[in-house]
């Protein structure tokens, strides 16, 4: 039966292109994309909707972002976007601010980014406010009002 077994994997066609063809999964794609008027959101519509695997895309023009829900590369949705209609495209780059430690650090806050986002930070020094030393604090505090063994001249 070894023999059986083994010429039937090359000739069953379910279980030879199962082995071999991975499927994509249902996932979300974000798009930044610089939309003015119909024209463009008609153009970066049809250059999307005509994608192989799309489920559903969803424009919002006032945040320059597009929505693609479908069995989709990311990678390949940009690439087919910036093909189609000339525009740069790239991956939605902004989280909610609620999401973020310190929203107005240096390496997140942007002010394009629409109301209620900032810049995602991947790189957690990026944002990292600065900390005073030792010697900083220990010579602040001599001389506040706060400390009741302050100095006194001040």
């Amino acid at each position: 039966m070894g023999v059986l077994d083994h010429f039937s994997e090359y000739f069953d066609c379910s279980s030879h292109s199962s082995k071999h063809k991975k499927r994509k999964q249902l996932q979300t794609v974000e798009l930044k994309i610089r939309i003015d008027c119909e024209g463009c959101e008609r153009k970066v519509r049809r250059a999307l909707e005509g994608m192989k695997g799309v489920k559903t895309v969803d424009i919002d023009r006032k945040a320059n972002k597009a929505t693609v829900v479908g069995y989709v590369e990311p990678s390949k949705v940009v690439a087919r976007v910036t093909h189609r209609t000339g525009k740069k495209a790239e991956l939605w780059p902004y989280v909610p601010y609620d999401v973020v430690a310190h929203p107005y650090a240096p390496g997140v806050y942007d002010k394009k980014a629409p109301a209620g986002y900032v810049r995602k930070a991947d790189d957690p020094n990026a944002y990292q406010l600065a900390r005073a030393s030792s010697t900083e604090v220990r010579y602040t505090t001599a001389f506040s009002d706060e400390n009741p063994a302050a100095c006194a001249v001040m």
